[in-house]
């Protein structure tokens, strides 16, 4: 089994892995750095808090790697389990978190629904006041995306894995329905540097760039590169350590503790403005004016952001984005698995996207999760997900 997997992302590299460790040839192809774009420019949250089960699903399959990373892949990527606070300010947004509650708990997650006062023993800086009710899971938390990274690619080199960064995929091939190979190219090399590659299999993994490696087979994926930014300030008085990522859904505002005293704050507030990018480029840096706005939001109900908070530095990255906030995960031709779109969600589900993307190739079907309501024809179907615990 020779399988070529698109994209050295978290993901891309997770499915590498399961496939190596499944006894399949890989070669992974990287068009950039390893980990150099949507992951290397996340915040790095893992949650089981999310508003469908799918999504839950995914979360605790990955979480059982995650939480034993260092003992199977000999790199501590610097989890901190301070967990995740959602924050709800309406009766309805409340009713929600209820049933949300019910659900993770009934799937295995160790979910709380709180009243606004009990949010502030975990958030001591936190205004209750605006807030009706609040959920709150203890073992959610956080890692650092690139130590992830490494730990997956030496793992994946361990297994025979053939890692080719600066190297784009530049076309698929056909045989009627069926992929059968791909063209790779060196960065920079032109046309006559084209290497035609014969594979049983393509994954689809490269996040913002996986709409446009579909069109090569002839596929549309409905998958969006939208860009979203992370601000790192010096809050007043500094943020524990020990406060949960606190999240404001119906503001769209968050925030974490960092190390050294910093905090991050993000948010996405122009949901009327919100063009594709293209993955080439698109602005990396962090707007100011928004960054101002991230902070005073996080300043209404927050004592740790005010008129004295500095804003040191930031970034903008990509989320690859679906119309329903889900990924699209399936063989969505045969030799071509798709496993992408996960809308900002897609370093905390890597473990189990892997090795749900390996089980496709090598079996056809996968036993760790029914991933059917993640079929890419759910969108024509009109059978979509609505997942509300975005962020």
């Amino acid at each position: 089994m020779d399988a070529l997997v698109v994209g050295g992302g978290v993901v891309g590299l997770s499915a590498a892995y399961s496939l190596a460790d499944r006894g399949a040839d890989v070669t992974l192809v990287e068009k950039g750095s390893l980990g150099n774009a949507s992951t290397a420019r996340s915040a790095g949250g893992i949650r089981s808090q999310f508003s469908t089960r799918v999504n839950v699903e995914l979360s605790l399959a990955s979480k059982e790697v995650w939480n034993a990373f260092e003992e199977r892949f000999g790199v501590d990527i610097g989890l901190r389990k301070n967990g995740y606070l959602f924050l709800a300010r309406s009766e309805e947004t409340a009713e929600r978190f209820r049933e949300n509650v019910e659900m993770q708990r009934e799937l295995g997650a160790g979910s709380e629904l709180l009243t606004p006062e009990e949010a502030t023993e975990h958030c001591p800086g936190l205004d209750p006041d605006p807030f009706v009710a609040a959920t709150y899971n203890p073992d959610d938390g956080i890692a650092d995306p690139n130590l992830a990274v490494q730990g997956y690619a030496e793992a994946a080199r361990e297994r025979g894995v053939e890692i080719l960064t600066k190297t784009a995929v530049t076309d698929l091939h056909r045989e009627g329905d069926r992929v059968v190979g791909a063209d790779v190219r060196p960065a920079g090399a032109g046309g006559e540097g084209s290497e035609r590659r014969e594979v049983d299999c393509v994954v689809n993994a490269a996040g913002a760039w996986a709409a446009a490696i579909g069109e090569m087979a002839g596929v549309d994926l409905p998958i969006a590169p939208r860009r979203r930014q992370i601000a790192v300030v010096d809050p007043t008085p500094p943020v524990p350590e020990s406060v949960p990522l606190t999240i404001d859904l119906e503001t769209g505002s968050y925030f974490r503790p960092e190390r050294d005293g910093v905090a991050l704050v993000g948010g996405h507030f122009e949901t009327d403005d919100d063009p594709d990018q293209d993955p080439d480029a698109y602005d990396e840096g962090m707007d100011v004016e928004w960054a101002a706005r991230a902070v005073e939001n996080a300043a209404e109900y927050a004592e740790y952001f005010g008129l004295d908070t500095r804003i040191q530095r930031g970034w903008a990255g990509l989320y690859a984005v679906t119309p329903d906030h889900h990924p699209i995960v399936e063989e969505t031709l045969p030799g071509l698995v798709t496993v992408a779109g996960f809308s900002g969600h897609g370093f905390q589900h890597a473990p189990a996207s892997g090795r749900i993307a390996a089980d496709l190739v090598v079996d056809g079907e996968t036993d760790l999760l029914d991933v059917s309501p993640l079929a890419g024809d759910r969108f024509e179907r009109g059978d979509t997900l609505t997942e509300r615990s975005v962020a």
